[in-house]
């Protein structure tokens, strides 16, 4: 039997060189953000993929950095005015800074509820979050504070 060593084996092969590259220069027209291919026959440039997981962990960390509203002040306003005409008969206004304030309560509650939750499913050794977890949160807290 022969003894195949790294040598032998390199001995026919040639090692394959890259084309060269064009200098980055103000003769692309095209900026490299493009989706678009810039050569009629160059591939299409790939999208960045992550991991799994790791874009859900950028967008907590995205979200706990800024304290701005998560949800729109539009739909929110005209939920509250729709809830507000089925307990009155009578149209009422609401003040800018009313809907403002109700819809901070709104997202900090929500904020507790689904932390909770989470803390729920991380006991039943989940990383799902189930319906039942909300279920069981609300359950917990009681009727006063729903």
């Amino acid at each position: 039997m022969r003894r195949d060593t790294s040598a032998n084996r390199r001995k026919g092969t040639t090692p394959k060189r890259r084309p060269p590259q064009p200098p980055p220069g103000p003769s692309v027209s095209h900026s490299p953000r493009r989706s678009g291919p810039s050569a009629p026959g160059a591939s299409p440039r790939k999208k960045r993929r992550f991991r799994p997981g790791s874009k859900a962990l950028m967008e907590i960390r995205k979200y706990q950095k800024s304290t701005n509203l998560l949800l729109r002040k539009g739909p929110f306003s005209r939920l509250v005015r729709e809830v507000c005409q089925t307990y009155a008969r009578d149209f009422m206004r609401w003040q800018a800074l009313a809907l403002q304030a109700l819809q901070e309560a709104a997202e900090a509650f929500l904020v507790m509820l689904f932390s909770d939750a989470n803390l729920c499913a991380i006991h039943a050794k989940r990383v799902t979050l189930f319906p039942r977890d909300l279920q069981l949160v609300r359950r917990i807290r009681g009727v006063e504070s729903l």
